[in-house]
């Protein structure tokens, strides 16, 4: 697999955030864990446009030749967006 480049969407990048700290309002640990976690999963995304969940965080991504854009971070009991 090529290196690429991981870049996040504003939001995505404020989803994640907002998330990791929701977390470690209960337990720093976790919250350093479930972190690093998902960050080790991003780097190993080979597919071309999907989403994956992990501990109750969905986070839809897209693969380019070059970068993998993380596009958005929701909590799974979250209702899916309207269009």
């Amino acid at each position: 697999m090529a290196n690429r480049r991981i870049d996040w969407s504003r939001q995505a990048l404020l989803q994640f955030n907002k998330a990791i700290l929701r977390i470690a309002a209960d337990s720093d640990q976790n919250a350093e864990n479930i972190q690093a976690e998902i960050l080790e999963k991003i780097e190993g995304i080979v597919s071309s446009y999907w989403a994956f969940e992990l501990h109750r965080l969905r986070i839809a991504y897209y693969v380019g030749a070059e970068v993998i854009r993380i596009l958005r971070v929701r909590h799974t009991s979250r209702e899916p967006l309207g269009y």
